[in-house]
């Protein structure tokens, strides 16, 4: 198979909203893909979706050919838009945690992350500051050896040092053989590791295309035609 993630007219009912609507879409194994929409354009039903922690209202998703669930949780490393990890934990204890949870996690690579940005594993996540607490995840995530990274808005809300960290952590820290899908609104940050892009807005997808035949076909960045087409 050659496609890590399908979707197959698939809709999203919320009470009094229409979260996703008829979404018909394939992400191909092996790449970084941009998830790419303003606020509320239903990119994190989407990832939830893809995660198992939603349900469809119709159509279809399929993770590895497989619907969302047991077997799809055991190659998708997920990383949520808000901290889950509670705030009495320390940095040792979440990756016990994480290694005995996941027969994929590697300690050692989460160790050797760790070391390299000055993260004492003693410490506890309520004495970090944001960009801390958003770097142990990433860095969490990012030591499973998964077929498909899923990162909702990973840089959101931190600093631009911090950004460029967490994208390089993300670049040199996958198999090529996986795949990552990126959320984010924050364009220009992240241009520059996409593969391919996936455009949407108010649950309908606007545009899919590789990043080279934008640049190609249209003769702009990914950001300037996202500006364009959502016109921000």
């Amino acid at each position: 198979m050659d496609n890590i993630m399908e979707c197959r007219n698939l809709v999203k009912y919320y009470p009094g909203c229409l979260a996703l609507n008829s979404v018909s879409l394939a992400v191909p194994k092996g790449q970084i893909v941009g998830l790419l929409g303003p606020n509320g354009s239903g990119k994190t039903t989407l990832i939830k979706l893809m995660n198992g922690l939603l349900t469809p209202t119709s159509g279809e998703i399929l993770v590895n050919g497989m619907k969302p669930g047991v077997e799809t949780k055991r190659i998708v490393s997920y990383l949520p838009e808000r901290t889950y990890l509670n705030d009495w934990m320390d940095v040792k204890t979440m990756t016990d945690f994480f290694g005995d949870f996941y027969k994929d996690f590697r300690k050692d690579k989460a160790y050797e992350m760790l070391q390299r940005l000055g993260i004492n594993p003693k410490d506890r996540l309520k004495t970090m500051s944001k960009g801390t607490k958003e770097k142990v995840q990433l860095i969490l995530v990012m030591s499973r050896e998964a077929e498909l990274y899923v990162l909702d808005e990973p840089i959101g809300g931190v600093d631009p040092a911090t950004r460029d960290y967490i994208l390089n952590t993300i670049i040199s820290n996958y198999s090529e053989n996986a795949t990552v899908i990126i959320s984010t609104h924050l364009i220009s940050d992240v241009e520059k590791i996409l593969d391919g892009v996936i455009f949407i807005n108010k649950g309908s997808i606007v545009l899919t295309s590789t990043v080279d035949d934008i640049r190609e076909n249209e003769g702009k960045s990914v950001d300037a035609l996202f500006r364009e087409v959502f016109k921000c």
